[in-house]
């Protein structure tokens, strides 16, 4: 058979949420089991990846729309690689512990080089139980004697690749691949429900856009999230195109119906808060039941084993870290627990009689239509109404306090959460023509799905709109950008996108259909007119932050050498104490999961306890090794000449928070070392 365009579109964007799950599937049970290494993974995880990505976008059907051309697939696939190799160019190399991204690569690190979880204090190898040391540091969870690190495991199982093939440096480029794939799969999503043609205008504004190019510069897990979430939603479109009964034999929609129930569940061991965005889908599932559609018991199947992997590595490999969250985290399991129940028992209400035919409600397509347009106006006017105040963490009040005091804000007020902003904040990035366009988009399918018309529509909708509203209200993130910016990226940002595109391409059809029956050559050029109107004021805004906001520098550049050199310059038996607090938290990991050695701190560091520990440590037959950023605190405690193999003098993001980021600050660290052999 023909490999036609609109074909091979359609498959070559469901490969990135097929590979990544297989992969997902086969490694994380051999992180769980401690047996996560090279061998294992490439004997089980490769062939799962090919089988899978061989297999299975065979059975997705032909598009309706077959008369796609060339071009469209061609341009999405050359911004796809282009993003890739820009993102790859001006890769970061946060390696040193500040915020998440760095905590991912130690993660990374450590299961890369040892494969299991959790990671040994090494208290043996130091001083013992000394009451002097300490081995938590941030994003690591001292419990029971061993360290745990913090987030999920999803993300780390896909950097590890990257790290296995290049080292630290291809640990840091493998996410720019990803964020790359995650641009493929929202053109395949944009391609099933605006249409083929349309899909690079949607690829293309989401690759500009500042928190997309952002996010896929550090290690963090919101692209492996995107792929996940946005690729359900591909496999969910195309395993529902058929209508098979719920007694039908099994066939290809089935298939792919599982595949996309487990696509789903498994962006839950990328990120805990994937709980929230996965409630449409189970409302969903209980109306598919209700319609008596064969789908819908192998989606529940497939998300059923996702979400169980999911739940396992959160309270499995990351209970102290949901522990930390528990404020936040309790209140969404419930919520997630009543939507569980309150669908069941709908879907047994509504089973005999089948879903309600709201389309007879004249009114309400109306009401739908017009409460999407109510709710984008009352977010818009938010701030002037309802400013947020309430960090509810003494630190971030401080961190705050200290943005506002470099931005000129007045008055000072650390409190200040700026949640109300959140739609702003959309608007930064890709423009109010964008918000405008989705607003219409979204409140013209809303009135569609009341008059049970695109029924396609009906579960991108759902998890769409929710995760967008949800999020808006409550991003729950320090307010400062680039940083906040990552809570838009997995759906936000593209349902904005996904709906502006979709009322873009009815306005340039109904226009080109005044056009067809007008015949005149003035208006038959409006279309044109119209389409290209329309992806300048999405594509002029969008540019032009990301053009004046990170597109010139690379963070943290030279701390990948600078590690090579910390590393190379400490004993293999070295036993490493930090005798700086500050410093401490920040660079343990490293001296651990990179360098390989067992770390701990003194966090009141005093002459007689650093002489206490590196007695312990000589009594061990080992090297002590002592850490600080400043050579004068090494001097206070040895007289061994220290040495600064790391020092690093870089650029770093800004901190904005009312004003998209701009420019960049300096990142200047260095780390001294003592190396103290043991006397003779």
């Amino acid at each position: 058979m023909r490999l036609s365009p609109g074909r091979f579109l359609a498959r070559v964007t469901a490969l990135p949420a097929i590979a990544v799950s297989a992969w997902l599937l086969v490694t994380y049970p051999l992180l769980a089991l401690g047996t996560f290494t090279p061998v294992w993974a490439v004997t089980l995880g490769a062939p799962a990846v090919i089988t899978a990505c061989v297999l299975i976008p065979r059975l997705i059907p032909d598009p309706n729309d077959e008369d796609t051309p060339w071009w469209p697939v061609v341009l999405v696939l050359v911004i796809t690689v282009a993003f890739a190799i820009v993102q790859i160019a001006y890769h970061a190399e946060a390696l040193v512990i500040r915020r998440d991204p760095a905590s991912y690569a130690m993660y990374t690190a450590w299961i890369a080089e040892n494969g299991h979880l959790p990671i040994p204090q090494g208290r043996e190898l130091i001083a013992g139980d000394d009451p002097s040391l300490s081995y938590q540091s941030l994003a690591h969870y001292e419990r029971d004697g061993v360290i745990w690190p913090q987030f999920m495991a999803g993300a780390p199982l896909l950097t590890t690749i990257g790290y296995w093939l290049g080292g630290l440096t291809g640990m840091l480029v493998t996410t720019p691949i990803l964020g790359a794939l995650g641009i493929l799969t929202f053109a395949g999503l944009t391609a099933r429900l605006v249409g083929a043609r349309w899909a690079p205008l949607a690829a293309l504004v989401l690759a500009i856009c500042l928190p997309q190019q952002w996010v896929s510069r550090f290690t963090y897990s919101e692209p492996v999230t995107q792929i996940l979430l946005l690729g359900g939603l591909v496999l969910a479109f195309d395993a529902l195109l058929r209508r098979p009964e719920l007694t039908d034999r099994w066939s290809r929609s089935h298939t792919l119906a599982a595949t996309a129930g487990l696509v789903f569940g498994l962006a839950l061991v990328t990120r805990i808060d994937v709980i929230r965005d996965l409630l449409p889908v189970v409302g969903f599932l209980g109306l598919l039941l209700v319609a008596r559609r064969g789908q819908a018991l192998p989606m529940l199947g497939g998300l059923t084993v996702g979400v169980a992997l999911g739940l396992h590595a959160g309270y499995g490999l990351s209970y102290p870290y949901l522990e930390y969250l528990s404020d936040s985290l309790v209140p969404l399991l419930a919520i997630a627990g009543a939507v569980l129940v309150g669908t069941v028992v709908a879907t047994a209400l509504l089973w005999r009689h089948g879903i309600p035919r709201v389309e007879r409600v004249r009114w309400l397509p109306y009401a739908a239509a017009g409460l999407v347009l109510l709710v984008m106006v009352g977010l818009a006017v938010r701030p002037l109404l309802w400013p947020d105040y309430g960090h509810g963490s003494d630190f971030t009040d401080q961190w705050v306090a200290a943005v506002q005091e470099w931005e000129g804000i007045r008055p000072i007020e650390g409190s200040r959460t700026y949640y109300d902003q959140s739609l702003y904040w959309v608007g930064w990035y890709v423009g109010l023509g964008t918000i405008l366009f989705a607003s219409l988009g979204a409140a013209m399918v809303m009135w569609r799905l009341a008059l049970r018309r695109s029924p396609q529509w009906l579960l991108p909708a759902m998890l769409l709109t929710w995760t967008v509203i949800t999020t808006l209200l409550r991003p729950a993130i320090t307010p400062d950008h680039p940083w906040a910016s990552r809570r838009l990226v997995v759906l936000v940002i593209p349902a904005f996108i996904l709906f502006a595109v979709w009322f873009v391409a009815r306005l340039t059809r109904y226009c080109a259909d005044g056009a067809r029956v007008g015949k005149r050559p003035p208006t038959g050029s409006l279309p044109a007119v119209v389409a290209a109107s329309a992806a300048l004021a999405m594509l002029g805004p969008t540019i032009a932050v990301s053009a004046q906001g990170i597109m010139g520098y690379r963070q943290d550049v030279g701390t990948v050498e600078a590690t090579h050199r910390l590393c190379g310059s400490l004993p293999s038996d070295g036993s490493v104490v930090v005798v700086d607090p500050g410093m401490a938290s920040g660079y343990m990991p490293l001296f651990r999961n990179v360098c390989g050695l067992p770390t701990a701190s003194l966090d009141e560091p005093t002459e007689q306890s650093v002489d206490r520990v590196v007695s312990e440590i000589h009594d061990r037959g080992r090297t002590a090794v002592l850490a600080a950023p400043e050579w004068q605190q090494l001097a206070l405690f040895t007289d061994v000449e220290p040495q600064r193999p790391f020092h690093v003098d870089a650029e770093m993001d800004p901190s904005t928070l009312m004003r998209p980021p701009t420019g960049h600050r300096y990142f200047n660290e260095s780390v001294w070392v003592a190396v103290v052999p043991p006397r003779v």
